[in-house]
Formats: structure tokens, C-alpha cells, sequence
């Protein structure tokens, strides 16, 4: 067997294997039970009386909601405020200068979201300071929320009737000490060992293989790079993010990173199982999402390994696959599979540059993203798959004729308005926002032409530029098809307000209808009910979320990846 390939399945394997023993770490850990980490108490009462938190403090979902929204905001004006003055701070050997107002705003919104969509390159963009300082920085902090959000959905669930839904800032903390601070230590190490720098020394001068000089960035990108991939953040460090030589240096390090990626979105499910002990549907949810995954990978991974057929045409040889915008080093599957691996979560890494794969492969990398509940970013994801269980339930219920119910709590007409609004919000900020950007581009040259012209690719994959831009930003990913010209006025503010929208109003509502379900009657379970750890009901709720989700954007996949790839 092909040995790209076999990496691609010990990848894979790996990942699964280690997800459930996490998984049920995670579950002891937000249940306050006996763990290895135990030691790192004292640091996290320490934390707690330095910010005057008692962890003990129950939260109701309104309380829980607005301790969550107080912090990000807080965080956003400390990061706007050290971007813009960033040439003024410490640590700036190569003294890189501020950003703009409209690129801190874009940048602070992105990175605060978990989105971490980047219209700067990060080597010249940054300085060491704000790098770690809000950069790094927000990388746990957003993490940490997520993973906060779907720990107090998981309490809320796992009793039978409760006004609170435990507190916020004691799972922002663990989240932080006992699963992300850990985790990046060790990926840290083994990319540390690989070669990936860390220090505070400015640019290196190296001699090319040409005998001409050159000037290397260098930083502390070991210590941040752990934390983008295992909190599916996703900035990268270099400009060209994981296909960079010291961010990504071996093939090793590339598995290490992939595999960080996934890691904990499946572990969270599986967490959702022990902490509920409800482990069937926990392996109903992970099944649809393996599913789809895979499916993904199996798409991707023959798209780019069987190569162009342009350039077949030419009498060229493929035999390494579509390598335009990959890294030889690595190869055609492993691009693959990092493009599928990185979208079904919010994570956005790229170790290939995503313009540059076949046009299926960026249909797959899109509907990934568009339909974002295949794992998805740390705790949001399953956050996002939930949001469609309370539809799913929903329907079925009115197929058989009765209530409906979801781990005995009626699902009413009030939880079904916001699920529903949850669901659609996706689409309708995509599509709205495709079309304002198309119909700027047909209608007001002198605009686009005013901000630098936008696209380098007219035409289908002119289209699919923008659609991947705004679809990247609802799903808080954060990659992109770097022909768009997007560090503009426009695409800073239009995706700043993108990426606000699409974080914030999921969060409310999702954690909104797991408070509004938590504190219903308990109805005990009887012949009638509709079981949802089944394969029949993990069938269904597949199939209304292609429906609802994927069908969405098929009219303007017709017009841009479909038909650029009959057009090859």
C-alpha cells in the first residue's frame, strides 16, 4: 500500500484511539473527581482569589451567559489596544510596526471568536509581544470558553431537573490548566526536539543553496503554535502557517499537529458520554461525525493524489499527486488529509494552500465548514451537532405524533424558534454576504478596483474565493483561498461583523435551550418515547442536517467549485 496512505490511516487510527481516554479524563475533570492533575489546585485557587471567584457559585444560564460575554469583551479592548500600539512595546527585534484600526479590529474579533482568520502575515504583522499577549493569549482564553459552554450544556443535560447549569469561570480554569496547558506542553516538547524555534532573537541571515542572503523570522513559535492547533485556533505563526519549514518541520511534527486538531473535538464527545452516562449516544454522535469525516478524507485525499487532468493533458507527469501549492516534503495526502481534518473543526491550519486543491476538494473543505457540526471547534462543535438533535427531535416527533421529548424534557415551541434561528443564521450570513461581495465586484469596479482589485482569479474559482471567505469566517475557521485580496476595508469590517454574529448568537442560543430544557419536569422514559442513541434516530438527524445545511449552498456551488470542476 502507498505509504501517503498509510500515514493518513495511522493518523486517523491514532486519533480515535486516544480520543476516548481523554474523553473520559475531561468528564472527571468537569465533574470535580480525582485526576492526575490534581496538582495544579493550588495555581487554580490561587487564580480564583486573585480574581475574587468563588468556584462553587452556582450559575443559572442567564448568569452563565453573561459572565462569558463580559470576558470577551474585556479581552476584545485589550487586544485592540496593544495591536494598534504594538511598534511601542518590548520584545520587537525586528521591529515590526502597528496595525491599522480596521486590521486590529478584524484581528481581535477573529482571534477573541476563536476564528483566527488572519488578513496579515504573521511573521511581519506581529511583534513577539502581542503575539503571546493576545495572540497566544486568546488562543486559550477562546478555547477555553468553548470548551466552558459545552460543560455547562453537559451539566444541564446530565441531571434530571436543575435551575443552574454549574459555573463558568471555574470550567473556563480547568479547561485552561487540567486539559489545554498540558496537552500544548507536550506538543510543545516534540516540536521543540523537531527544530521549530523558540527564543526571542530577531531574524536570522542564512546563505541559500543559490549563495544569496536571506533573513529567516525566527520568535517563540513553539510555544504558540501547540496551543493554535490543540484549541482549533488555527493562526499561524509564519505567514504561510503549518506548510512553513519551523512551524511544521517534519513529517513527524505534521502528524503531531494534525493530530492535535482533532483531538479534543472527539474526546468531547466522547466526554459528553461519561459525564451524562449516556455512552450510546455519545457513540450515536460520534459515529455520524466519523462518518462524515471520513467520507471527507476518502474524497480529498483521491482528488489530490490522482492530480490534475489539465496537466495531464500536457504529457506531464503526476506522480506525487496535484502538488501545485503543497509541500513536497510532506505530499499530496497528507494535504489532503489536513484540508478535511481542519475544516470539519474550526481550526483553519493549513499545511497546503487550499487555493490551489482541486475543485472538489475545496467543495469538501466548504460544506465542512458550511455545515460545521462534524466535530467542529473545542466544545462549540458538539454545541452545533446539539442544535440539531432539538430539530431532529423535533420532526420525529411530529412523524410519529407525539410530544417531542430529548433525554425526557419536552421540546416546546420556544427551544424549536431558537435552534431554528440557531440553524439558519449559518446560511444566511454566507450567502448574504457572497452576494454583497459579488455584487460590489460586478457592479462597482472602481470600488474594488479602489481596494486592490480583490480577486486574482475571476470567473468559478473568482466565486469561490469569497464564498470560502465569508464561510470561513461564520464558521469561525479561519483559512482561506489566498487569491482574495482581503486585507481591505471592506473584507476587514464585513468579516469582523461575520465573525461576531456567528460566535455569539450559537453560544446564547444553545446554551439558552439547555437551560430552558434543564429546568422542565423529568418525564421518565417509557414505549412510546423516541430513543435518540439509536442508529435509526443518528440517521435522521444526518439527514436533516444535509438537508437544512448542505442543500443550502448547493445553487452557488453549482456556479463556482461544481462548475470549475467540468470545466477542467
Amino acid at each position: 500500500m502507498n505509504t501517503e496512505i498509510l500515514g493518513v490511516i495511522l493518523q486517523i487510527v491514532l486519533m480515535v484511539a486516544l480520543a476516548y481516554p481523554l474523553g473520559k479524563y475531561i468528564a472527571k475533570v468537569y465533574k470535580g473527581q480525582k485526576t492526575w492533575s490534581d496538582f495544579m489546585k493550588p495555581i487554580e485557587r490561587l487564580i480564583f482569589k486573585v480574581c475574587g471567584i468563588n468556584p462553587t457559585e452556582e450559575m443559572n444560564w442567564k448568569q452563565f451567559l453573561k459572565a462569558l460575554l463580559i470576558l470577551n469583551a474585556f479581552w476584545f479592548v485589550w487586544g485592540m489596544v496593544l495591536l494598534v500600539t504594538q511598534h511601542w512595546l518590548p520584545l520587537n527585534p525586528d521591529g515590526n510596526g502597528p496595525q491599522t484600526p480596521d486590521q486590529a479590529f478584524n484581528t481581535c474579533i477573529s482571534f477573541m471568536v476563536n476564528c483566527n482568520l488572519q488578513h496579515y502575515s504573521g511573521e511581519s504583522g506581529l511583534t513577539y509581544f502581542t503575539q503571546l499577549f493576545v495572540i497566544m493569549l486568546f488562543q486559550f482564553i477562546t478555547a477555553a470558553t468553548g470548551m466552558a459552554a459545552m460543560a455547562g450544556i453537559m451539566k444541564s443535560i446530565s441531571v434530571k431537573t436543575t435551575k443552574t447549569i454549574g459555573n463558568f469561570w471555574n470550567f473556563l480554569v480547568l479547561s485552561s490548566t487540567r486539559i489545554l496547558l498540558p496537552l500544548s506542553l507536550i506538543v510543545g516538547f516534540i516540536l521543540i526536539i523537531e527544530g521549530t524555534p523558540m527564543g526571542f532573537d530577531g531574524k536570522m541571515e542564512v546563505t541559500t543553496l543559490e549563495g544569496q542572503e536571506q533573513m529567516v523570522s525566527q520568535g517563540p513559535a513553539a510555544a504558540i503554535v501547540p496551543i493554535k492547533q490543540l484549541g482549533t485556533n488555527g493562526g499561524g505563526y509564519f505567514g504561510v502557517n503549518s506548510s512553513h519549514p519551523l512551524e511544521n518541520p517534519s513529517y513527524l511534527t505534521n502528524m503531531v499537529e494534525c493530530w492535535s486538531i482533532l483531538i479534543i473535538p472527539m474526546a468531547m464527545v466522547f466526554a459528553l458520554g461519561f459525564y451524562s452516562k449516556r455512552k450510546k449516544l455519545a457513540y450515536s454522535i460520534f459515529g455520524v461525525m466519523l462518518f462524515a469525516y471520513l467520507a471527507g478524507v476518502g474524497i480529498n485525499v483521491y482528488q489530490e493524489m490522482n492530480g490534475n487532468p489539465r496537466i495531464d493533458e500536457l504529457g506531464i507527469a503526476q506522480d506525487g499527486g496535484a502538488m501545485e501549492g503543497k509541500e513536497v516534503r510532506l505530499g499530496a495526502a497528507a494535504t489532503a488529509l489536513w484540508s478535511i481534518t481542519t475544516t470539519v473543526t474550526s481550526n483553519g491550519s493549513v499545511n497546503g494552500m487550499h487555493d490551489s486543491t482541486m475543485p472538489l476538494s475545496g467543495l469538501m473543505e466548504m460544506l465542512n465548514m458550511q455545515i460545521n457540526t462534524w466535530f467542529g471547534g473545542v466544545g462549540v462543535g458538539w454545541m452545533n451537532y446539539y442544535t440539531f438533535i432539538i430539530i431532529a427531535v423535533f420532526i420525529s416527533g411530529l412523524m410519529v405524533g407525539r410530544t417531542p421529548e430529548f433525554l425526557g424534557k419536552k421540546v416546546e415551541a420556544r427551544e424549536m424558534k431558537i435552534a431554528t434561528v440557531v440553524a439558519l443564521l449559518h446560511p444566511f450570513v454566507i450567502l448574504v454576504g457572497t452576494a454583497l461581495s459579488t455584487y460590489l465586484f460586478a457592479h462597482h469596479p472602481d470600488f474594488v478596483a479602489s481596494e486592490g482589485g480583490w480577486l486574482n482569479n475571476p470567473g468559478f474559482h473568482g466565486l469561490s474565493e469569497q464564498l470560502y471567505e465569508f464561510t470561513s469566517c461564520a464558521a469561525n475557521n479561519g483559512s482561506g483561498f489566498e487569491g482574495l485580496g482581503d486585507n481591505t476595508y471592506f473584507w476587514n469590517y464585513a468579516c469582523g461583523w461575520v465573525l461576531i454574529l456567528s460566535r455569539f448568537i450559537p453560544i446564547i442560543g444553545q446554551v439558552a435551550i439547555a437551560g430552558l430544557l434543564a429546568q422542565k419536569k423529568f418525564i421518565p422514559e417509557s414505549a412510546g418515547t423516541l430513543k435518540t442513541d439509536t442508529v435509526t434516530f443518528a440517521v435522521m438527524t444526518f439527514a436533516v442536517i444535509f438537508i437544512v445545511a448542505a442543500l443550502s449552498f448547493f445553487p452557488v456551488h453549482a456556479l463556482s467549485t461544481i462548475a470549475e470542476h467540468f470545466s477542467l
